[in-house]
């Protein structure tokens, strides 16, 4: 995948409280860049569902992405719905995540593949009788999410102002406290734009009901944006998912690597080194996916170098121990990850049952899974107040804290802020399986 395909997509997350009009909104850009099919129209046109929304579409905008059937009938999206539409500049993957609190482990999973964060806001639901005006409880959690979770673009719309008659006070009043929200929880200086999504106004073409607004309509703006990979400015990180033989026989040993290439680069007659034990080796082929024959030798999927993104079978030319978990890195890495087995990281608790100090789980890492304790609770977010509560013995379901952990054995990583790949981890309940957290590795003591 080349940078300039990369820069070519864009990837975002919507994010927001129910009924803040996520789907509408996502309805609305299919609609206006001619995204939809005729029969689609024409089949939600039809359908019991549909209602009108708008002069120009005719139907709910929001049944686009309300896939599933009990999406329609309750008026909200359960799970996480992803739409693809283009315009001449860009193509865009969206995801449509759940509002209600009970589904924010699927905004996590859809927030962790995206690059940018649509975090609407819905105007009419703003306390305005407070100074400054108080958000909901989940507009704060999606934006601290998101913080956790490094999306690099940030864009909080604030819907429904035609209900204000497109009131830049009621606006300003609103970006106020914002603004506030975003320097509470260490986001960057957000971008704001006032929209209406049932509308239009703002969303794709420019509103002549906001003269006062100056900024980018919402589709500029993410049209605009830098999104090629930060992962390619890192050093080159490689897990081993899975080592693959040939016959054996004398005529072709084959032994190669498989995995993919989580930033960075490599290349033949590279050196590197093998982590955890440091054994260093020398790059002698590089094929793409996986070598399907051993005829394949000199075949077409032999390639010179590779990069961040793709699926890779990497020949070395010493044979040294190397197993799935073993992670390949340049031997002349100035800044490797850590060895440790004593971690500190911020986790997203997902699961219905709490976090349990006494309880053991699995901490998957890249390709590799350790057992894992909670040694301690630092802190955990008061979502209310952006507050951080201390001596909190527990962490329920969707609350944010950091935690400490103490590892069975010693993993190489990074930290989240160096590396959103490697810096980054799910927690495993080994009695149900179930997994019950995102993690994002903030310290890690060396061996």
């Amino acid at each position: 995948m080349t940078t300039n395909q990369n820069q070519n997509v864009v990837r975002f997350i919507t994010a927001g409280s129910v009924d803040d009009g996520k789907s509408t909104l996502i309805g609305r850009l299919l609609y206006d860049t001619k995204s939809i099919l005729v029969d689609q129209l024409e089949s939600l046109s039809k359908t019991k569902h549909a209602r009108v929304t708008s002069s120009d579409a005719g139907v709910d905008l929001a049944l686009l992405t309300d896939g599933l059937e009990a999406e329609r009938e309750q008026g909200i999206t359960i799970d996480v719905a992803y739409r693809y539409f283009s315009t001449p500049k860009r193509k865009f993957i969206v995801a449509d995540a759940p509002g209600h609190e009970q589904y924010t482990r699927n905004l996590v999973t859809g927030a962790s593949q995206s690059d940018v964060a649509v975090i609407l806001v819905d105007a009419t639901r703003v306390d305005l009788s407070t100074t400054p005006a108080t958000l909901l409880a989940q507009t704060k959690r999606h934006a601290a999410i998101v913080h956790l979770l490094g999306l690099r673009h940030v864009v909080f719309a604030i819907n429904k102002m035609d209900l204000f008659e497109f009131d830049e006070k009621i606006y300003n009043t609103i970006k106020t406290s914002i603004e506030d929200l975003a320097q509470k929880i260490g986001l960057p200086k957000p971008t704001l734009i006032p929209i209406s999504a049932l509308l239009g106004a703002n969303v794709v073409t420019a509103s002549k009901y906001t003269p006062w607004y100056k900024g980018p309509t919402l589709l500029a703006w993410l049209e605009s944006l830098d999104t090629s990979p930060e992962s390619e400015k890192l050093a080159l990180r490689f897990p081993v998912q899975y080592v693959a033989r040939q016959d054996g026989s004398a005529s072709d040993d084959f032994r190669g690597y498989l995995g993919e290439i989580e930033s960075g680069s490599i290349h033949k007659g590279q050196k590197i080194k093998v982590l955890p034990g440091g054994s260093e080796a020398t790059v002698a082929e590089i094929y793409l996916g996986n070598r399907s024959s051993s005829k394949q030798t000199n075949g077409s999927n032999a390639v010179d170098s590779a990069e961040t993104g793709q699926a890779v079978a990497i020949q070395l030319a010493e044979d040294i121990d190397i197993s799935r978990g073993s992670l390949f890195i340049s031997a002349d890495d100035s800044k490797p990850p850590v060895l440790s087995k004593q971690l500190s990281a911020d986790l997203c608790w997902l699961d219905s049952e709490p976090l349990s100090l006494s309880r053991k789980y699995a901490l998957r890492h890249t390709t590799n899974t350790v057992g894992a304790k909670v040694k301690n609770i630092q802190q955990v977010l008061d979502v209310q107040t952006l507050s951080n509560a201390s001596d909190i013995h527990a962490l329920s379901t969707n609350e944010i804290g950091r935690v400490d952990f103490i590892l069975q054995k010693p993993i190489v990583a990074d930290l989240f802020d160096q590396s959103q790949r490697t810096g980054a981890f799910i927690l495993i309940d080994e009695a149900t399986n179930h997994t019950v957290a995102a993690g994002m590795i903030r310290e890690a003591v060396s061996q």
